[in-house]
């Protein structure tokens, strides 16, 4: 960076033409402009202040906690106040953050708001304050002080003009590097997010599996999913499923999703009955979750030699049996989500699928939109079934799930959906 420049301009204290004011501006903003780094920028502002405006003292004072404190993010002078705390209300500094106007008091042992805990702590003795709001698109954000002009002299009124200059100045340079770090904090953000998919489809099983009794598909509204869905086939010759939907959304919700399809995927591998491996993980679950989130779940097992699933239902949406001679039946849940009480039972039903489906889905699926604004249900949910039902599990499965997404424009929650079948395996 070259070295800045130097202005004769403390002759008499006043800056001596129009000229060398702008030339001081734009100098002080091409600083500004050099970095983005918010704390190199209140740095850069405070050495300038310091050398241009001839004070014995300046410090940037920031507004944090929903605008009740003035916090001093930046110094220089004899004292070291970074980190002082104040009202926003208290001394001049506030009033100046409060009344939007630039504060100049010539004796401040005189003034009434002059707040002289710096000075009784420090022993710096403040003769005079200059302090000016910084404001950015009408919104003030903190302010800067400057102390005691050099050589006992005044601040004057020019030095207040030019005092309001440079802090619309550093107003508009902390607030691009507050974007800047914004935009970087996104960025940051949209990497872990995809990291966190990748970790969360990596948890799924293999899709369209040929000729596997289930078949699953999973579409997250938001970056990350809530929903999970499981099956493999165990060493016995059973296969092991679930389908599940954890409350809430974002990151809380996905590492909850992960932990517990982990969870599950190897426990499944030796339990047999679906209402033990329930009540296993809903123990754990119990024991570690936190911010009042739970997990709906449906989780079974099934027999390809007879046919038929014994499955658990735990607080989830009742599946759908469509049977052979085309009638559907729900079937409703019988305990309450995982996480909710310890040492729940979780009862187990058998369905003997004899050329049927089953149809397992979360909410997302029902409370979809149309295009006038009207929910699917499980009514609408049928008449998709009916419509494709000559078609294979897994063509099914997309051309369900296509309609709906085509229909809902805008997708609100995430969308799950198993088919199991028995006959094509």
């Amino acid at each position: 960076m070259a070295a800045p420049k130097v202005y004769d301009l403390f002759a008499n204290d006043s800056l001596h033409s129009l000229e060398e004011q702008l030339a001081l501006l734009a100098d002080i903003s091409q600083s500004f402009a050099s970095t983005l780094d918010i704390s190199r920028t209140l740095k850069n502002a405070i050495e300038k202040f310091m050398q241009y405006m001839n004070a014995e003292a300046a410090s940037i004072f920031l507004l944090e906690n929903d605008a009740t404190e003035l916090v001093c993010r930046e110094c220089a002078g004899p004292v070291n106040i970074v980190g002082l705390r104040l009202s926003s209300k208290q001394g001049i500094v506030g009033k100046a953050v409060k009344t939007r106007t630039c504060q100049m008091v010539r004796d401040v042992q005189s003034d009434p708001d002059f707040a002289k805990t710096v000075d009784m702590g420090t022993g710096f003795k403040t003769k005079s304050i200059l302090c000016v709001p910084l404001i950015i698109r009408e919104e003030c954000i903190g302010a800067l002080e400057l102390i005691n002009k050099r050589n006992d002299e005044l601040f004057a009124e020019q030095d207040k003009n030019i005092s309001m200059a440079l802090a619309s100045a550093v107003a508009l340079a902390i607030h691009n590097a507050r974007m800047a770090d914004a935009l970087v904090e996104q960025e940051r953000m949209r990497k872990e997010l995809e990291l966190a998919r990748e970790i969360q489809v990596d948890l799924l099983p293999e899709a369209n599996i040929s000729n596997f009794p289930a078949q699953g598909i999973n579409i997250p509204a938001l970056e990350v999913s809530g929903d999970f869905y499981d099956y493999f086939k165990r060493d016995n010759g059973l296969i092991y499923f679930n389908l599940a939907d954890v409350s809430g959304k974002g990151m809380n919700a996905a590492m909850l999703m992960a932990k517990a399809s982990s969870l599950l995927h190897h426990l499944a591998k030796s339990i047999d009955d679906p209402g033990e491996l329930l009540s296993r993980v809903n123990n754990e679950i119990c024991e570690t979750v936190s911010h009042g989130m739970f997990i709906t779940i449906v989780s079974g097992i099934i027999d390809t030699d007879t046919c038929t699933i014994r499955f658990s239902n735990a607080g989830h949406q009742p599946p759908l049996f469509h049977d052979a001679s085309g009638k559907f039946k729900e079937i409703e849940a019988d305990a309450p989500p995982l996480g909710i009480l310890p040492d729940t039972e979780f009862p187990v039903s058998e369905i003997n699928l004899e050329g049927g489906s089953v149809y397992i889905f979360t909410d997302g699926v029902t409370e979809s939109l149309d295009e006038d604004h009207k929910q699917l249900e499980v009514d609408g949910l049928i008449q998709l079934i009916r419509q494709y039902s000559k078609l294979t599990a897994s063509e099914r499965l997309d051309e369900i799930v296509s309609r709906i997404r085509r229909s809902d424009v805008t997708q609100r929650d995430d969308i799950t959906m198993m088919i199991i079948e028995c006959g094509m395996y």
